[in-house]
């Protein structure tokens, strides 16, 4: 589809809730990821163009301008919207492009006296703009990274029937969906243009520092190619929007609002740093806090989906935590860096390798793991079967192990009873509660259930919840596994009986 009409250039969606022509929807997301059925498992690597020097410092010369910069990189900044057939029945007055335009731009709808055209299909059915939301051109052949969310529509979180693509010159292009990685928020698009594209420059964003300038560029509001400045306000951050999912966003001041969703977090010679996807606001605006998908995950995401037709996630088998400064006192370590194994899954890699709970993993493969979110991250962007090497804290002494990493798709498609990366609740992992556990966290003997191993900070469930408690009944229900916690659990209001710290309690979780 190629069409140079279209009155709107560019697109708007809800950061993380994508912008609905008839309501907004708030996006879920899981840790599936899976190319399109339609679509060849395997395809011709993209020509990327990469970029992995650092940020130079301020110079003597005071910056006025960045304008010749964005000139070269706004273009590869585009518009997605995605399209659904609606029945005559179904449909509630949604707003069409041409209806959209007019909203913002002030001018009478459709239909009103000022415009008496004809209405925007006939018969029964009508394909409708559902959702929209922007994408980043990150090659010449025509692919397009944008967020997952962006090309779901409806309370059933399903591909859309379609999806456009409208470059920042006006050409419309029907995409094909190559794939969707809903653990990272991460969904490819191709379009054939018939030449090539301009394609962004990708950036190694773990060269990134706080403090480095950026620029987000989208069309907020719906009021056109816009680019906003500010710093890099953190690195690493998560904030439990991706359920079961890898979160390592980039936080950045610069304002980000509903339109960005899927757009481009460049750095100041003009690269990819990272795909702009969500904002920490009450009212839905900019507050200055915005998140951002670091461009290397993207990019690995990205490549396995053309490569392969999916993510390949290496699987190590343990259940793990942060390192308490107490825990680290006592066994006379020198910081809380690091990732406790609270439990090594029988038969797992881990196991195999000789890692036991009470095992404090600092490095894989030279890098310095710091939290237990970092080894997650980690883990998962390094394929099954590949070896690594661990670098372990035991009983004080550096030791070191190699490791060759499972499957995290075979362990997750065993149905293996108490899996260990299974999580029935959104921010907070359980185990079954074995010896070692019972042990660890000091649970009586005379208490049965199943263990809260890790809860995420700054989330919902933080406020109640913490690692140590056991979850007796679900519901009413007793439970000793994590798959009778999956059975009880319910949609809304649940009703929990936990054991913490010598008593009893009810608790409530909201299960959205």
């Amino acid at each position: 589809m190629n069409s140079s009409n279209n009155p709107l250039k560019f697109f708007t969606s809800v950061v993380l809730a994508v912008g609905m022509m008839t309501g907004t929807v708030l996006w879920v997301f899981g840790n599936e990821s899976a190319g399109d059925e339609s679509a060849e498992a395997s395809r011709p690597a993209p020509s990327l163009k990469v970029d992995d020097s650092p940020v130079q410092g301020e110079t003597s010369s005071e910056v006025v301008s960045y304008a010749d910069m964005l000139e070269k990189a706004t273009p590869s900044v585009v518009g997605v919207v995605t399209t659904q057939v609606v029945s005559a029945r179904d449909r509630r007055q949604p707003m069409t492009l041409e209806d959209l335009y007019r909203y913002f731009h002030g001018l009478p709808p459709q239909g009103s006296p000022e415009n008496d055209g004809p209405p925007d299909g006939e018969g029964d059915e009508r394909r409708e703009p559902i959702g929209m939301g922007s994408g980043v051109i990150v090659s010449p052949e025509g692919y397009v990274l944008t967020n997952n969310h962006v090309v779901r529509v409806g309370r059933g979180n399903e591909i859309a029937d379609q999806i456009l693509v409208q470059l920042s010159d006006g050409r419309e292009f029907e995409a094909e969906l190559v794939g969707t990685d809903e653990g990272t928020d991460v969904a490819i698009l191709k379009i054939d243009a018939g030449e090539p594209l301009p394609a962004v420059t990708f950036a190694d964003s773990e060269k990134l520092r706080v403090g480095d300038v950026c620029f987000a560029i989208g069309n907020p509001l719906g009021v056109g190619l816009t680019v906003t400045r500010g710093i890099v306000s953190a690195m690493d951050r998560s904030i439990g929007i991706l359920r079961g999912g890898y979160e390592d966003f980039i936080q950045t001041d610069a304002a980000i609002n509903m339109g960005n969703s899927g757009g481009a977090l460049i750095d100041a010679k003009g690269r990819l740093i990272g795909i702009n996807t969500a904002i920490l606001s009450r009212s839905g605006g900019n507050i200055g806090i915005g998140f951002a998908i670091p461009a290397n995950m993207a990019r690995y995401v990205m490549e396995s989906l053309i490569e392969k037709g999916e993510v390949p996630r290496g699987f190590l088998g343990v259940v793990i935590g942060d390192l308490s400064p107490e825990l680290a006192e006592a066994w006379g370590l020198p910081s809380t860096k690091g990732a406790l194994i609270r439990q090594v899954q029988e038969g797992s890699a881990a196991a195999k390798a000789g890692l036991m709970h009470s095992d404090v993993i600092i490095d894989v493969d030279g890098h310095e793991i710091d939290s237990a979110t970092e080894l997650r991250l980690t883990i998962s962007q390094i394929p099954p079967n590949e070896t690594v090497n661990l670098t372990i804290l035991r009983d004080g002494e550096e030791i070191k192990k190699e490791v060759v990493l499972g499957s995290l798709g075979d362990h997750m498609a065993s149905g293996t009873e108490d899996s260990v990366e299974e999580r029935p609740f959104e921010n907070m992992a359980i185990a079954a509660l074995t010896p070692e556990l019972r042990a660890e966290f000091e649970i009586p003997s005379t208490v049965n259930g199943v263990l809260i191993t890790d809860v995420e900070r700054m989330t919902q469930v933080n406020q109640q919840f913490r690692p140590g408690m056991v979850i007796s009944e679900v519901n009413r229900v007793p439970v000793t596994s994590v798959e009778e916690v999956s059975e009880n659990l319910r949609d809304g209001q649940n009703s929990l009986y936990v054991w913490f710290d010598s008593g009893y309690d009810f608790l409530t979780y909201d299960r959205k």
